[in-house]
Parts: structure tokens; sequence; C-alpha cells
């Protein structure tokens, strides 16, 4: 269906936005490893959420006035004047495939060769996905920007609240499409786990927004549900996790005085990330399986007390 130069998705949007993004990272040829010719990622998450959300405004005070409303940054890009009564945020998160993960799980100071490759070199099919999309909506009439892949963006801010950080954050994104949550080491936990990457787009296609099940943003951290982990925490060589949280300035050093002069003539490429606390953790493909238990047995009491109520009426 058109209307002002414009497809309507009468039925499903929010599928055929998911399709899309399926069908490009199972179907791009630069979702290859150059190494070896094996895949970054495997098939991806898709979440939706509104513009209007309250969480992109509280984002201003957790992170920092900078940081970007959806709003913010469609307004940069289309101007004021174009304002619409309704936008949209896409949001995905891209898990890295199991035989980079494999290679780390090994490692315990430096990250492994598919990993840095994965980490390299993956970015860029990240940044084609976005592009892809945003395409995508503009050859059917519909706005759309990437805030991550926008001349506005900036990154290695610095926030007095949170430390390095960015104008616009793709797992606050995620969180608020309810993909998943935040971890110890500041990860985000989904369900399929947080060895991921993440990617955002901004359009005027309304979508219906995605459930949000977790009860808050530590849900899915198994450190933050029992106090029985810290597996992160041993992971990591430079110590910058412990149980107040993730130091980013010390891991930030870590990286770049002691991963990237140890490993980068090696490699052959700049090593942006160690993943050591992503990888050989309970959280590294999966929600932790006792808050995924915990989670069944609610949704059981949930459903039995529907049904009950149900049957009474």
């Amino acid at each position: 269906m058109r209307s002002n130069g414009r497809i309507y998705f009468a039925k499903d949007p929010e599928k055929f936005v998911q399709q899309a993004i399926a069908k490009f990272v199972r179907e791009s040829s630069s979702n290859h490893r150059k190494v070896d010719g094996g895949r970054y990622f495997d098939s991806p998450l898709v979440g939706f959420a509104s513009a209007n959300d309250p969480l992109f405004k509280q984002y201003k005070k957790i992170i920092g006035r900078f940081h970007f409303t959806p709003q913010d940054i469609f307004d940069l890009t289309f101007g004021k004047s174009d304002r619409k009564k309704e936008l949209s945020v896409i949001s995905w998160i891209l898990p890295i495939c199991e035989d980079a993960r494999k290679a780390n799980r090994k490692e315990d100071k430096y990250p492994s060769l598919l990993w840095s490759h994965t980490r390299y070199f993956g970015e860029p099919f990240n940044v084609k996905l976005r592009n892809h999309v945003v395409s995508l909506l503009k050859r059917r009439g519909y706005k759309a920007v990437a805030p991550t892949n926008s001349p506005h963006f900036k990154h290695h801010m610095y926030s007095p609240k949170v430390g390095f950080t960015s104008n616009w954050s793709e797992r606050h994104a995620a969180y608020a499409c309810g993909l998943g949550t935040f971890a110890l080491c500041d990860g985000f936990i989904t369900p399929k786990g947080k060895a991921m990457r993440l990617g955002t787009v901004v359009t005027d296609l309304v979508l219906k927004p995605s459930d949000k099940p977790y009860r808050h943003h530590h849900a899915n951290c198994l450190y933050y549900f029992n106090k029985t982990c810290k597996v992160c925490a041993m992971r990591c060589p430079s110590g910058a996790i412990t149980s107040t949280g993730h130091d980013k300035d010390k891991c930030y050093d870590y990286m770049h005085n002691v991963c990237r002069p140890a490993k980068m003539a090696e490699y052959g490429v700049e090593i942006t990330g160690c993943g050591l606390c992503q990888t050989e953790v309970p959280c590294e493909f999966e929600i932790p399986r006792p808050i995924q238990k915990k989670i069944t047995k609610v949704y059981e009491i949930v459903r039995s007390f529907h049904k009950d109520g149900a049957e009474r009426v």
C-alpha cells in the first residue's frame, strides 16, 4: 500500500524489519572472517522501542546531558521543522559465532586471533548493516538514521558519572528495546549472551515497542541475582572488574598499553578489546541458568494465576 510516496506496512512492519536484518546477516559476504572464511556473527535478535519511552530522557541524567535522545539525533539529521509525532528505535544484537568464542575461552591474558578479527572487521560489517536498514527504509519512503554512523556521533567523551562514554549508547538503546540487561562488567546480557555486538537505527516508521521482560537493569547478571558469580572479574587480566563494577580507565589502559603492543603486529589488526570477560563466563551465550529457572518459575505462576482466575470467572 502506498500513500504520499510511502509504502505502508499494513500487517506486520516489525516482522519485515526483523526478517530484513536477519537476511542481511545470513547472506552478506561481509559477514565472513578474512583470516579463515568463518562467520563473524550468528542470527540476530531484534527489538523495538518508542522514541517517547521515558528511558531515553533518563539517560541524559544517568550518562550526561550530552547524550542524544532519539528525537535529538533525528532533529540533527533532518531538522526540527521535519519533526514527526512518533519515532521508533530499532535495535539488534549480533551474537559472536561459537568458534571465535571458543578460541577466546582458552585465553587468560590477551584476546585470541579470531576474537580480534571479529572485533576489528566485524564492526565494519555492522556499519554496513546499519546503512542497509537505513537505505531499506528510505526506499520505502521513511526517514531513518543510524546514530553511530552519523557525523554527529562522538565517542571517547567523558562523563563524571560514568567515565568514558559516547553521545549515543547502543547498549542503553537495546535495554529500552527489551533485549537484555547490564552486567557487573558493564557488558550487556541478552538471551543469546553478552559475547555480541549491537546496532541501532532511529526512524519515523512507527513500530510496536517490544516487551520489557526484565525487572531491573541488572536482572540478567548472576552477581546481582544472588551474589554467587564474579567470573568476569576473575577472567579480567587487568583487575578492572570488582564487586563495585567496571573501572573503564584501567580497562582502557590495559587494552591500549598491554594488548596492542603485544598482539597487534602478530594478528595484523588493531586490538580494540580483549573480550575475556565475555567468554568462559556463565552469560557468554545465554542468560545464566539459575536466572532462566527463576524466570520460568515466575512465568508459570503468572500463567497459573490467569488460568485459575479465568476458570473462577
